[in-house]
């Protein structure tokens, strides 16, 4: 049974980030994470109502018996003390805004995991403020496609993740398309033994995916892309601004694969973050290999005991259903 952190694991943390005099008064796990565990401390005696421990414990990782992955793909798993502070710092120095923080430790003196003690930005998600307040999240959304802009127009020669090692210099000889390709077909391959629409549509798939990926040209330079940004990935704070948070994904890359995910997740209110001058056969690509890859994803989660599981096949079958839509007419 997995055992997560309660308030006396986090009280000596949480008073090393923000001084003695403060007092844990509760500790909420929430909901969601399937590679950390994050946790709101409600606090007394400081003049902040509360932080955020994000906790990188091998018990807070929901996901099953890690395959081999090259080291230098920027899709292989992006987990971690070091990636999340890369991602800080990189997103702080361009101005765009994430949660303060306040302590990073991976002596594993405190606790048995790297962790971080950051701000809690207690405005809620920008979802939940679509719902809630209408007005304030549009101005939000506005600002949040500023955010993107400066990260996009924020380029380098080079793809792939800011904290792996192998940012020497060198320039891959594999291209983005080709690796978005390669993983595409992998979650094909893996899809179509877990879901019998897919079984059945699998050649055409995968024939799909080859024809678009021969459609794409070369490219020599790559934006900054967050690569999973939702409107559950931004909070809002007091002053109305939003901040991005899951940042450990941070990578160059194409930006198209960020705006096809923005298109997925954000829907109708999408076009406050279009921007003109997208490669439109990258596009294609990108969209037929994004729904793949949420269809298998979400079912090598159910492999394992992540809780919700209604959610994840939910996001597996929507997802399976419009890969399929992709596929020419007959």
């Amino acid at each position: 049974m997995r055992q997560f952190a309660d308030i006396e694991d986090l009280s000596g943390l949480v008073r090393d980030a923000l001084g003695a005099g403060c007092r844990v008064v509760a500790v909420d796990r929430l909901r969601g994470g399937s590679k950390k565990g994050v946790y709101r401390v409600h606090l007394d005696g400081v003049r902040t109502a509360g932080v955020i421990v994000y906790s990188w414990a091998e018990a807070e990782n929901y996901w099953p018996g890690a395959r081999e992955e090259d080291p230098a793909d920027p899709f292989a798993p992006a987990s971690g003390l070091v990636p999340f502070l890369t991602a800080q710092r990189t997103l702080e120095r361009l101005g765009v805004r994430v949660p303060r923080l306040l302590l990073a430790d991976d002596s594993r003196r405190r606790r048995p995991a790297d962790v971080a003690v950051v701000e809690d930005v207690a405005g809620g998600t920008l979802e939940a403020l679509f719902a809630t307040d209408p007005a304030r999240a549009s101005q939000a959304l506005g600002d949040l496609a500023g955010m993107l802009e400066v990260m996009h127009r924020h380029q380098d020669v080079r793809y792939g993740r800011l904290d792996l090692p192998e940012r020497d210099g060198s320039v891959s000889e594999v291209t983005c398309e080709q690796r978005v390709l390669d993983r595409a077909l992998r979650d094909l391959a893996e899809a179509a033994g877990r879901d019998a629409r897919i079984t059945a549509a699998a050649a055409a798939l995968r024939d799909r995916l080859y024809e678009l990926a021969d459609r794409v040209g070369p490219r020599t330079e790559f934006g900054l892309i967050h690569g999973e940004l939702g409107p559950d990935h931004v909070l809002v704070d007091a002053d109305g601004y939003p901040v991005l948070i899951d940042i450990e994904g941070l990578m160059y890359f194409d930006v198209e694969w960020e705006h096809v995910f923005l298109q997925l997740r954000f829907g109708e209110r999408y076009t406050a973050l279009a921007r003109p001058g997208l490669d439109p056969r990258r596009l294609d690509l990108y969209r037929l290999a994004m729904r793949l890859s949420l269809v298998a994803g979400p079912l090598r989660l159910l492999d394992g005991d992540f809780p919700d599981r209604a959610l994840m096949q939910g996001i597996a079958d929507h997802n399976a259903t419009e890969a399929l839509a992709l596929l020419p007419s007959i």
